[in-house]
């Protein structure tokens, strides 16, 4: 986690700029913003791909240079009067970028000169009060250096040459920046963002999981379109309201390997199964009116395998017709029987569109967290556990009795229980789900996996 450049990809509007600069690296597609970015956060965050226009959304990161932190937005490629459904939202991204940013990067490259596009963006930035710093990429070599010349043409002062794949030239473009950037205290704002609650929010492709982060936060901090991939990058966002404080983190959506054609969707898809990997509760996102269907099921797996929390949240709600509480216990019924015999899981049927019961399945998430962390006294479990198994006590094994005489939590990030026997390896999966549920009824574990060791005494 600590390198030479320090990473913890945030994003909290408001905390972000009372505590740090932002630093917005702007540009027409496929000038190597993407490049720069990973090299200045020192990690391969941001999708990079020949294919024009691969990031979509803004995208955060921190990076610092000369002792000094700032926020880095990579943001997708402008393109003014394209046809392309994204290209509007993207647009629309970029500017946003360009109000938030106290400096801003204009990328461009040497290798195609100076273009329409170039000056389409070069004439939104002139517009803007923040200072600019005119990048030129893809310069390393002579000959390129005395090719960037044309780039004075653009309107602005002063330019600087640099090699994104290489990091030639960067550091006199970083000086500068981080001399314009105002000072700002930064103290205690990262270890504070490293330890917030990680909520994934993950599902199918189009089953509103970004419309349901902008609802919550009340901002279109997200690109939503009916086109399922819109979401290519996992994304966190720091939700601070109402008593609740985490990170937020919307991901691609996760469809069949089978249908997953191409690469940039392929690494899409390992970024959510990374953002699963590395969070702690899941918010697993679907479209009630195509059903809890065999994909959504893997992602619940997925999860579990992890040992994460899980919240299922059947979004599109409204749409059912017809419906009324015999419709709700029977879906309900259905998406547990799915489960078994992980059916311990909350489940909130909600509507993004209407803003229905979004809270509630934050606050259902919230329960889940403080559900996976529930550490529980060693006296109070064997008080409570022994005189349970006294009553229920694990079948004998070829006329051996099998006799549990200790149990206790394990340190783990998750609820694990170690019990101590005579004979563990004659105790049965039935008998550690009786000693699971137990655990559940007793101590209240919905939404999370829970673990049962038997061990030598």
């Amino acid at each position: 986690m600590y390198l030479a450049v320090k990473l913890v990809v945030i994003f909290a509007p408001n905390k972000i700029s009372e505590f740090m600069s932002i630093v917005a690296i702007v540009g027409r597609p496929n000038v190597g913003k993407s490049t720069f970015f990973n090299r200045l956060i020192q990690r391969r965050e941001a999708i990079v791909d020949a294919v024009s226009g691969v990031t979509r959304d803004r995208h955060y990161g921190k990076s610092d240079w000369n002792g000094k932190e700032f926020s880095l937005i990579d943001t997708g490629g402008y393109v003014k009067g394209s046809e392309d459904v994204f290209e509007a939202e993207i647009d629309r991204q970029v500017e946003l970028a360009i109000d938030e940013a106290d400096a801003i990067i204009f990328m461009v490259e040497v290798e195609s000169g100076v273009t329409g596009m170039d000056e389409d963006v070069a004439k939104l930035l002139r517009k803007s009060s923040k200072p600019v710093f005119l990048a030129v990429n893809k310069v390393d070599n002579g000959q390129r250096e005395k090719d960037a010349v044309e780039f004075y043409s653009l309107g602005f002062e002063r330019y600087y040459t640099i090699s994104s794949i290489n990091g030639s030239g960067s550091g006199d473009l970083l000086d500068d920046i981080v001399a314009s950037l105002p000072d700002m205290d930064d103290e205690g704002t990262e270890d504070a963002a490293e330890k917030l609650p990680r909520f994934a929010v993950v599902g199918r492709p189009n089953a509103g999981k970004s419309s349901f982060i902008n609802a919550l936060i009340g901002e279109d901090r997200y690109i939503v379109t009916d086109i399922a991939g819109t979401t290519r990058d996992s994304i966190d966002t720091t939700y601070n309201r109402f008593g609740f404080e985490f990170n937020l983190v919307d991901t691609a959506g996760i469809r069949k390997k089978r249908k997953v054609k191409e690469d940039l969707e392929f690494y899409s898809v390992m970024r959510s199964v990374r953002a699963i990997e590395h969070c702690d509760v899941i918010i697993l996102v679907f479209d009630a009116s195509r059903g809890f269907d065999g994909q959504v099921q893997n992602i619940f797996w997925l999860a579990h395998r992890n040992n994460k929390g899980v919240v299922i949240l059947a979004n599109k709600w409204d749409l059912i017709e017809g419906k009324d509480n015999q419709t709700t216990n029977e879906f309900e019924k259905y998406i547990r029987k799915q489960c078994e015999p992980f059916t311990d899981v909350p489940i909130v049927f909600m509507s993004v569109l209407n803003k229905q019961r979004i809270y509630k399945a934050i606050e259902t998430a919230v329960e889940v967290y403080k559900n996976r962390t529930k550490r529980i006294k060693t006296s109070e479990l064997n008080e409570t556990m022994l005189d349970i198994i006294a009553a229920t006590q694990p079948p004998q094994h070829k006329g051996k009795y099998i006799k549990i005489k200790y149990v206790t939590q394990l340190p783990t990030e998750w609820p694990a229980f170690a019990f101590f026997a005579n004979l563990p390896q004659y105790i049965k999966e039935p008998y550690k789900r009786f000693l699971e549920n137990k655990l559940r009824q007793k101590y209240d574990f919905k939404g999370v996996p829970v673990t049962v060791f038997i061990r030598k005494k």
